[in-house]
């Protein structure tokens, strides 16, 4: 009932920007928070940043500074800028949506990943 589509991943060298997107669709009723996890090749899937729907957000310690997440309420999609991009933030980055869905209960959704790889 709801989908995530995420897109913006690719490579990018050492120092270098992207922006990845991800944009929510379905039977939607409201957006309670979005946000970002990356999971990167034999290590646990980890927070990257969430946001709400008004707009408060949490970064991980390891992207403060370097990495912005926002929020279009109006298209349902959440944006994560980073830039000054390091070999460690090499993973598969994932979305996440907290949704309250029409006629029914508020889940817990996934994206379905987009790889991010920083490589000189």
């Amino acid at each position: 009932q709801v989908q995530l589509v995420e897109s913006g991943g690719g490579l990018v060298q050492p120092g270098g920007s992207l922006r990845l997107s991800c944009a929510a669709s379905g039977s939607i009723s409201r957006i309670n928070a979005m946000g970002w996890y990356r999971q990167a090749p034999g290590e646990q899937r980890e927070l990257v940043a969430v946001i709400t729907s008004g707009g408060n957000t949490n970064y991980a310690d390891s992207v403060k500074g370097r990495f912005t997440i926002s929020i279009d309420n109006a298209k349902n999609t959440v944006y994560l800028q980073m830039n000054s991009l390091k070999s460690e933030d090499t993973a598969v980055y994932y979305c996440n949506a907290d949704i309250k869905i029409r006629y029914g209960p508020t889940g817990n959704y996934w994206g379905q990943g987009t790889q991010v790889t920083v490589s000189s």
